[in-house]
């Protein structure tokens, strides 16, 4: 073999400079996807769908329950209110949205460097939410407590592809219901400083969060948005007084409301993908109406969460390609609208992180990215149809997310992307191993699994023979032992552990 070929397999000196040059960069702190939103619906058939929730604005209209602000509001903006029952003159929700309502907006993280763009062409991944159970293989499905909730938020704080802390990850349910919202929001302030969400079981509640996230950022927001909130329809038709008192305490002090009818397709909305997509724009039309009456320029987010059902068991299934053609819908609608969206995740119905659990979860996910998803909730550790969060399946999960981030980024269509010098200088039947692009980019031209095992049989078979769930659950425990808290300043930590002792001594436990 010749010098010259041994000289191009080695890259010589120029190729070691190239590869250093080509050194992985810092992570980004969100997503900026290059490729276009893939859409499913013609331009005139998303003005049938538009034209149809304004039908049901105007003449069916929503409930607004036990909420007479909302009401008063809202008859004020020239809302037809009967009662509790709100109808709405055609275009009227839409004028208010479009002209208040801010297209991008950045929520603040306690570091910095880890705000998240929300809207646009930006992505921003957050964990699982609400889940009363926690798995993994270990201890099985248990319901989760205190230490599940902060190890999860640890976990998240260690995933570069989570973006965001979430919220309730989990519901601590070892902590009495009035007062886990105080533990929750101080350990997304304590164990991560990615940001967060913010509670709203009672509006009081989302006032703690409001007033903690004050703590946590300074003492003072400055009209700073620090927190999201998600608020939820209840489904068909009616916002209840527990949502709209949350969503007006956020929208008063500027933090963000993601507006989601949640729904059951065949039990709360028809069964159509139209339907639902004409239901959902809707009630989250009239949702984002409110918050801009409460707060005009409050940033709100359009939300969706469509799940089909099982019509012989009435279980709601996943991963199914109905809610998949109402995700791509409904972020059209967003769009048109010109508001940020959220929807999608990975989710699936499986108990267990086994190949129902994975395969639901990508007809979940690759949906999310594709259509444009600009806040994916339940993204790491959904499982069992949002009952219980695993543990193995959010490692499983984390690594679909950073896939996400590589595909986000479309073709690379540089000098370097093209390598049309590597493919002239390197000649017919000669291996590119060695050259210098090659060299150049080898630390990052392919994604590389944290997860999947790509070895031989025989050498798997010598490790152990572990399955995808076990060689997570070896990742989980690792991570955590190796865990280390962001730094925060004392007197903050302080104050912080102060308000939640002072509020919990103020009230009695509840459990119900």
């Amino acid at each position: 073999m010749s010098e010259q070929r041994q000289g191009r397999r080695t890259g010589g000196r120029a190729g070691r400079q190239a590869a250093r040059r080509a050194a992985s960069p810092t992570r980004a702190p969100f997503i900026i996807r290059k490729l276009k939103p893939f859409e499913v619906v013609s331009d005139e058939g998303l003005e049938i769908i538009e034209n149809n929730a304004e039908i049901i604005l105007e003449q069916v209209g929503l409930d607004f329950i036990d909420h007479p602000r909302a009401l008063e509001l809202l008859a004020d903006a020239g809302a037809d209110v009967d009662g509790q029952r709100v109808r709405f003159p055609r275009g009227m929700c839409r004028k208010i949205v479009t002209e208040n309502a801010p297209s991008v907006y950045t929520q603040h993280a306690r570091n910095p460097e880890r705000s998240v763009q929300i809207g646009g062409d930006a992505t921003v991944f957050a964990p699982n939410y609400g889940s009363p159970f926690a798995f993994d293989l270990d201890r099985g499905r248990r319901y989760a407590t205190l230490e599940d909730f902060e190890n999860l938020v640890k976990l998240t704080y260690i995933a570069p592809s989570l973006h965001h802390s979430g919220g309730t990850v989990c519901e601590p349910v070892d902590i009495p219901v009035n007062k886990r919202h105080l533990d929750m929001v101080y350990a997304h302030l304590r164990f991560s400083d990615k940001p967060f969400m913010g509670s709203v079981t009672a509006g009081e509640r989302a006032e703690d969060s409001i007033e903690m996230a004050r703590i946590g950022f300074g003492g003072d927001l400055g009209d700073r948005t620090v927190m999201t909130s998600l608020i939820n329809a209840s489904s068909p038709l009616t916002w209840d007084a527990t949502m709209l008192a949350a969503a007006e305490a956020y929208a008063k002090a500027n933090q963000a409301c993601i507006i989601t009818p949640f729904i059951l397709a065949g039990a709360m909305s028809p069964v159509t993908a139209a339907g639902v997509a004409a239901q959902t724009l809707a009630e989250a039309l009239a949702g984002m109406t409110f918050v801009q009456l409460v707060r005009p320029g409050a940033p709100v987010v359009m939300g969706s969460f469509a799940s089909s059902m099982s019509m012989q068991t009435g279980a709601p299934t996943f991963g199914t390609p109905e809610p998949a053609l109402v995700l791509y819908t409904v972020a059209a609608l967003a769009r048109r609208l010109g508001v940020p969206f959220r929807s999608g995740g990975s989710l699936c119905a499986s108990k267990l992180p086994d190949a129902q659990a994975a395969y639901e979860s990508a007809s979940t996910l690759i949906p999310t990215l594709l259509g444009g998803v600009n806040f994916a909730l339940h993204s790491a550790g959904w499982q069992e149809g949002g009952l219980a969060v695993g543990y193995e399946k959010f490692i499983l999960d984390v690594d679909q997310l950073g896939m996400m981030e590589v595909l986000a980024k479309g073709v690379d269509l540089s000098d370097n992307g093209q390598a049309l010098d590597a493919i002239l200088t390197n000649g017919p039947g000669q291996h590119f191993l060695g050259t210098a692009h090659t060299l150049a980019n080898f630390e990052t031209a392919f994604y590389r699994s944290s997860t999947a095992d790509n070895a031989s049989f025989e050498q798997w078979a010598e490790e152990g023979s572990l399955d995808a769930a076990h060689r997570a659950n070896a990742i989980w425990k690792k991570q955590l032992a190796g865990y280390e808290a962001p730094p925060i300043d004392d007197a903050m930590d302080a104050e912080l552990l102060d308000y939640v002792e002072r509020r919990k001594q103020e009230m009695p436990d509840e459990f119900g």
